[in-house]
């Protein structure tokens, strides 16, 4: 008779370790998110509600203002210009009348500004005022009608209600548990919320490429909430806790390596479009580890105790 076959376990990185050295290093672990577990689980649901209501208070008083792809405008671009932007923004706006802002750039072989103004400045003006500092500069400009930019605007807002909406539906259709759903999907929302404030208080525009690392985000975030509520409601542990742990100790790998990621296209990085994606993104991420291992941690701690399912520290 023909052996039955054995499915293997696929072993983690401290199987491979002896067992005195596998307890250690989850000993350790325990050890650096331990403070986690001992959080007050009203404190865990608080303190992020009470974030989410500061940023939406700051977005209320003053939203990111639109870039120009969004609301219309002109932009100039001077190729082989090594200045100040801020220093720039006041020689350009006091010689033509009208406010602009100055970006600098770098590319593989020379640098560069982008001057940007309102809708009807007229970009000679600017090039004429650049060209008596700058005479050896090259010269491209470009404007964008308030009409492209408001139908810009009106995708970028369905993009991010229709993302939303889908991963809303799956999440609910996944779970078919209105609590820890409900929990996925504001924790995306507030990391979303978030974000924009941030952007609102550093001065980061919104624009076409912003929107873009705002739908980015929805799908980063919400694979650690669903990591972490399949963890605890379908939990293998004994205890709540430690499966809390286990996910947490899973997920914040996960984010770190994201986060690493970014960090490093940020230094890098030579275009202002790239920067403001990843610094976006940055700012997500951070507001996710609020949201996911306190927030929604403390939600569904809440839940399965309520539930009578586990062991949870009050």
């Amino acid at each position: 008779m023909a052996k039955a076959r054995t499915k293997k376990k696929k072993k983690k990185p401290e199987d491979f370790l002896p067992r005195s050295a596998s307890e250690s290093v989850r000993n350790k672990k325990r050890e650096k998110l331990g403070f986690l577990v001992k959080m007050n689980v009203r404190q865990m649901i608080i303190i992020p509600l009470a974030v989410f209501i500061i940023a939406a208070l700051v977005l209320a008083v003053h939203f990111p203002t639109l870039g120009i792809d969004l609301q219309g405008g002109v932009v100039v671009t001077a190729q082989g210009v090594d200045a100040n932007p801020d220093a720039l923004a006041k020689y350009i706006s006091s010689e033509i009348g009208v406010q602009v802002r100055v970006e600098s750039f770098s590319g593989l072989n020379q640098k560069g500004v982008r001057i940007y103004a309102p809708v009807g400045t007229d970009p000679t003006a600017i090039i004429k005022a650049m060209r008596t500092k700058y005479p050896n500069a090259e010269y491209t400009h470009s404007e964008v009608q308030p009409t492209f930019g408001k139908i810009a605007q009106q995708q970028g807002i369905k993009a991010i209600i229709f993302a939303f909406l889908g991963m809303a539906v799956v999440v609910f259709l996944f779970f078919r548990n209105p609590v820890s759903a409900s929990a996925i999907v504001f924790s995306a929302f507030s990391d979303m919320t978030i974000a924009l404030a941030l952007m609102s208080i550093i001065g980061i525009q919104l624009t076409t490429a912003t929107i873009a690392a705002l739908l980015m985000l929805i799908g980063y975030t919400v694979d650690s909430n669903i990591l972490l509520t399949t963890r605890l409601l379908r939990r293998k542990e004994d205890t709540v806790e430690d499966a809390y742990l286990s996910a947490v100790s899973t997920g914040f790998t996960m984010s770190t390596t994201t986060l690493g990621a970014l960090i490093v296209l940020l230094a890098i990085s030579t275009s202002q479009v790239i920067d403001s994606i990843a610094i976006v993104l940055i700012f997500g991420l951070l507001a996710d580890f609020m949201n996911t291992w306190i927030f929604n941690a403390g939600v569904l701690r809440w839940y399965i105790l309520r539930k009578g399912a586990g062991r949870v520290k009050k």
